[in-house]
């Protein structure tokens, strides 16, 4: 395995030793923790977050890097993992101890899809805390993974305003809320995520969840339960999508 490093400038600089450390090891795994992309090699793991603009591409070694191809993996069979964000807001990481016990990963609560998080985990973490819902559950201390877009959908689907007081959850809401948010990632992963713009899988494909949403990016349009207009609002500099007949 070798690797070229084109520019170490990304959201926090690529380490100096990085490609002596991992030249010429043989990769163990490939894992994920939250929006993080974990990598293990005998000598450590590389820690790979691809911010707002990153995509990871395998393509043959004789292609020539564009603008933004910041750094290759090349692997033995004459291919290459090549790193591509223009905004710079990705990051690539090297630690030889635990991963999990980074700085980045130690305090990420427990996935969405995990057994860890359920209604009852939902409703404790609640119980004290004044924060809108839709903040709360986009907190990465409490869950990891609920974007803006799911949020306001799994709010939804639960029928529960995204201005309402996380400790004004009841027990049957934070069920019903943990449930929605299990169900929207769910069946966005099925489906290949959702594109708005300029995203796509791994195949260059883009995501076709946008079709299934009730409120994101619907302000003024019908709600397709209720029939009410869908409503916009700036909560926490992110654009929150509700029904105000639906949502309580």
């Amino acid at each position: 395995m070798d690797v070229v490093v084109r520019d170490r400038r990304l959201r926090w600089p690529i380490a100096a030793h990085f490609e002596a450390a991992i030249r010429g090891q043989i990769v163990r795994s490939v894992d994920r923790r939250a929006k993080y992309i974990l990598i293990g090699f005998d000598a450590g793991t590389m820690i790979l977050h691809l911010g707002m603009s990153g995509s990871l591409r395998l393509v043959k070694r004789d292609i020539p890097p564009q603008a933004h191809d910041h750094w290759d993996i090349g692997v033995d069979s004459g291919w290459v993992l090549r790193f591509h964000d223009p905004r710079r807001f990705g990051s690539l990481h090297w630690t030889e101890t635990d991963p999990t016990l980074h700085p980045l990963l130690a305090k990420l609560a427990p996935e969405p899809l995990s057994e860890a998080f359920d209604g009852e985990y939902l409703y404790r973490a609640t119980r004290k805390r004044n924060v809108a819902v839709k903040q709360l559950i986009m907190n990465s201390q409490l869950v990891v993974g609920v974007g803006n877009i799911y949020a306001s959908e799994a709010l939804f689907r639960a029928r529960v305003s995204p201005r309402r007081a996380a400790r004004r959850l009841t027990r049957k809401e934070a069920a019903a809320l943990a449930q929605a948010i299990k169900d929207v990632l769910g069946q966005a992963i099925d489906i290949g995520g959702t594109t708005l713009r300029d995203y796509v899988n791994a195949d260059g494909a883009p995501g076709y969840f946008r079709q299934k949403l009730f409120v994101y990016e619907r302000a003024g349009a019908r709600c397709r339960v209720c029939k009410s207009s869908i409503k916009q609002f700036v909560q926490g500099q992110r654009s929150t999508y509700w029904c105000s007949t639906c949502q309580r």
